[in-house]
């Protein structure tokens, strides 16, 4: 029922979406739905709580470059992002926090965990000298991240890998100079 949920997410807008959809995408009747939850609001609600568990790949991998590191972190985002599942779950999810107390507080927790698990890449690409000494991982992550968010929320167009490469292009330009570690 979740997945039938994001499925008419990935399909149409939410305004579009019922309860007959969705048991109908499921293959169930109507009256299971608002039997286990109570209406729309809830199951998408619920659908959503779920789908915010999936996260964005960090490289395992030190490839021995900052520069190929990060494009393989903005290709990650940018896979995230893809429509027409990507595109529609992380809408909801950014609409939805901002309308429900529970799906913002769980997107805090989503993002804390993510830029946290970004802090390695910065790590490593300072041990080898690629970036200067303090960068931090969290404005790094945000300036790498917001242009590819921007494409798709505000522009309302795919991300590309063309968006990804640019992103990370010049993120690192302004991680190298040292704008992320509080030098001039």
């Amino acid at each position: 029922m979740l997945a039938a949920a994001i499925e008419e997410l990935s399909s149409r807008d939410y305004a579009d979406i019922s309860v007959e959809s969705i048991a109908a995408r499921a293959g169930v009747h109507k009256t299971t739905v608002y039997r286990r939850w109570g209406g729309k609001e809830e199951i998408i609600r619920q659908a959503l709580v779920g789908a915010a568990g999936a996260h964005i790949q960090v490289p395992d991998t030190d490839t021995g470059s900052v520069d190929t590191d990060l494009l393989l972190l903005a290709r990650a985002v940018q896979a995230v992002l893809a429509p027409p599942r990507g595109a529609a779950i992380t809408t909801a999810l950014i609409v939805g926090g901002l309308a429900s107390a529970e799906l913002a507080g769980l997107m805090r927790q989503f993002w804390a965990a993510r830029l946290e698990g970004i802090s390695v890449i910065v790590e490593r690409a300072v041990e080898r000298g690629e970036l200067p000494s303090g960068t931090d991982p969290v404005a790094l992550m945000r300036t790498l991240a917001a242009p590819l968010y921007y494409q798709l929320l505000v522009a309302r167009e795919p991300v590309t890998d063309d968006d990804a490469r640019v992103s990370t292009a010049a993120t690192l330009a302004a991680a190298k100079a040292g704008v992320f570690s509080g030098r001039d």
